[in-house]
């Protein structure tokens, strides 16, 4: 199942806020002709508001506005494995952070209206104004089971060789991440990436609650048994950040309002890029069998050409993709998880089947029995 580890957004209200934060500043306008529009409403300092497990979520009351950001699904919990499945869930958990601070809590949307600005440069622009809680990120995740000992190496190794939505991917020195990248070197909309899942908690959160807690604690030896369970299932984490710019772009921002489900079927097309992972022997024979199997071809002669593209790539031979013939081999070669504009580069290209219950098993990860859930899942797990 799939489920949100973070969320980011705001809201503005009509009335000024309490005072949340220790510190924080206000502007004073002393060329207002009234009293009242002399001071403005206090732009008080981020609060990193702190539940169980030394978790935190961001709290800024800026003005008349609230703006949180943090991952809900492991808020007062222990670890992350599985989290929340629907923004009403994270919203839920951000509105119990806002009531015990006094702050109002978040709504959805109803009505967008427009405020007319006037900018230094004298040009008019509208602001949208919405009536409720406003997005600006998520990020949407899933565990995916591939197998024990070396395979979600293997894995992430065998991905990284494919690109992904016209970005480049990165597979970071340490072997356990896989990323993809703008020909920018950026992720302005999108950012996303796999990585090893059991290797993470070892990492990062492991070390944090053995200084806390104890070795022999309770919470440490929940942990462990979560990370063993991640390492002897192979998990390979997905995850998708959907940025401010792709929201505003798809026009998701507002909150009741927006519809989401391009958030999820963007995220299946994600988790079906090892689709493309079909060569399993770089040899002509392969090649050429793969090429019509799959349907790219339709003919030997067709698939043998294609193939002799590939094998002169591995060789390192530079092609002209001025050419058409060029770019028609490349365009059917990209189908099968080959990109011959691209070095070839032995070292990260590793040409392996991904199956459901052959080379790599893959599968969806199913929690372990004594797993805890977030409040919110557990009628339902």
């Amino acid at each position: 199942m799939r489920f949100f580890d973070w969320l980011e957004g705001y809201q503005d209200f009509d009335f000024d806020l309490p005072i949340v934060s220790p510190t924080g500043y206000c502007h004073v306008d002393f060329l207002a002709e009234n009293e009242e529009d002399r001071y403005k409403s206090p732009r008080q300092s981020k609060l990193m508001h702190e539940g169980s497990y030394s978790t935190k979520i961001t709290v800024h009351v800026n003005g008349r506005r609230i703006h949180l950001s943090g991952n809900p699904s492991r808020y007062n919990r222990i670890d992350n494995l599985f989290g929340l499945r629907t923004l009403e869930q994270c919203i839920s958990v951000y509105n119990g952070i806002l009531e015990s601070l006094g702050l109002p809590v978040f709504t959805p949307c109803t009505y967008v209206g427009y405020v007319e600005r006037v900018t230094e440069s004298g040009a008019v622009k509208f602001d949208a104004l919405a009536n409720g809680f406003v997005v600006t990120g998520i990020h949407v995740t899933k565990n995916i089971a591939v197998g024990a000992g070396n395979c979600v190496d293997t894995y992430l190794k065998a991905v990284s060789s494919l690109s992904y939505r016209n970005r480049r991917a990165r597979l970071h020195p340490d072997g356990k991440t896989v990323d993809w990248l703008s020909k920018l070197l950026n992720a302005r909309e999108l950012y996303p990436s796999i990585y090893d899942k059991a290797y993470e908690i070892a990492l990062k959160s492991l070390p944090k609650v053995k200084r806390k807690f104890g070795e022999s604690s309770d919470e440490y030896q929940y942990l462990l048994s979560v990370q063993q369970y991640c390492e002897q299932a192979g998990v390979a984490r997905f995850e998708l950040k959907f940025n401010s710019p792709f929201i505003k772009k798809n026009n998701l921002q507002y909150y009741g309002l927006s519809n989401y489900s391009i958030l999820d079927d963007i995220f299946e097309d994600f988790l079906n890029i090892d689709k493309k992972l079909k060569v399993s022997a770089m040899n002509l024979q392969t090649l050429t069998e793969t090429l019509i199997n799959e349907g790219v071809v339709d003919n030997t002669k067709a698939a043998n050409i294609t193939a002799l593209y590939a094998i002169n790539w591995m060789n390192g031979q530079k092609f002209d993709f001025a050419k058409s013939q060029v770019k028609t081999h490349r365009a059917r070669l990209r189908k099968i998880g080959i990109d011959i504009a691209k070095p070839c580069n032995l070292i990260v290209f590793s040409p392996v089947i991904i199956k459901e219950v052959i080379e790599i098993e893959k599968r969806e990860l199913l929690p372990p029995p004594n797993y805890k859930f977030p409040n919110h899942l557990r009628l339902v797990a």
